[in-house]
């Protein structure tokens, strides 16, 4: 196990705020996207790509990497932005988001693009997508471990605890649930749309081992992914509380910026202010 030092919680915060960078930069150029919730998962997603996972960007379809999968489709530039910093596909292929013809979807599509586990978008599906592949993964006796990332307005969806079920019936002890618990979705705050919580109670009652942390803590995200590592007989959720827009302090917490684009004015002030750190 590495060590968590200073040094390391740096370099991965200063990665995290590279992400925002570009996923503030890729949906003012395309003029419409999701920067909120890519936003508010930026620290975990880095945390997993540059510390935690391990894959091989020369060759996607290693069979002994680990998987990510985005459940939480709509915050596909985060996911762009990790593969192009990871060296997936060049960095000036982000310009392309949304455009005709271009790989970078509005949603990810796995036929597209490298580094793309599952294509995602219609909420509730991705966590059954990771079920089967950390499934295989011991079925063909193989030591990769599987990472889904959720939404928490997405557990609104069914069939999420379906296979919240399955992974803890299966005992999938290399399978990690990451929910990005910001408290807001595209019809406003959770508890007036439906109300999902206590999530960690629920994650606890389905039979996983649960760990709440704030998912801006980078030391907190990367002791709790060494945490999960030594839990082999049932799956892992790490509930992690988040601000909507974080980084950017006129989308911070504002429903409004789910699913809005900035404008050319809103995207110089937030692209300064991510200078500024």
């Amino acid at each position: 196990m590495r060590e968590i030092n200073q040094q390391v919680i740096d370099e991965i915060g200063s990665k995290a705020r590279r992400l925002r960078r570009e996923v503030i930069r890729m949906v003012g150029t395309a003029g419409s996207g999701h920067p909120g919730g890519a936003l508010s998962a930026a620290d975990m997603v880095a945390c997993l790509y540059f510390w935690e996972m391990r894959y091989d960007p020369q060759r996607p379809d290693w069979p002994e990497r680990d998987r990510f999968v985005l459940s939480k489709g709509h915050a596909a530039p985060l996911l762009y932005a990790v593969l192009a910093e990871s060296g997936f596909f060049p960095q000036e292929m982000l310009g392309t988001l949304r455009r005709l013809g271009s790989p970078l979807q509005g949603h990810p599509d796995m036929r597209k693009l490298p580094g793309v586990e599952a294509s995602t978008g219609s909420l509730g599906q991705g966590v059954g997508w990771a079920v089967g592949m950390a499934l295989a993964a011991r079925l063909d006796r193989r030591d990769s471990r599987v990472y889904v990332l959720l939404g928490d307005g997405e557990l609104e969806e069914g069939m999420v605890w379906e296979a919240v079920m399955a992974a803890s019936h299966y005992r999938l002890g290399n399978l990690v649930a990451l929910i990005d618990n910001n408290g807001l979705q595209i019809d406003g705050p959770l508890h007036e749309v439906m109300s999902v919580e206590p999530i960690g109670d629920k994650f606890r009652a389905f039979g996983w081992e649960t760990c709440e942390i704030d998912g801006h803590d980078i030391g907190a995200i990367l002791r709790t992914l060494n945490e999960a590592r030594q839990v082999k007989d049932r799956p892992f959720a790490i509930v992690a509380r988040t601000i909507k827009g974080k980084g950017c302090s006129f989308m911070e917490g504002q429903v409004d910026w789910h699913g809005k684009a900035p404008t050319q004015e809103e995207l110089e002030r937030a692209l300064l202010e991510f200078d500024s750190v």
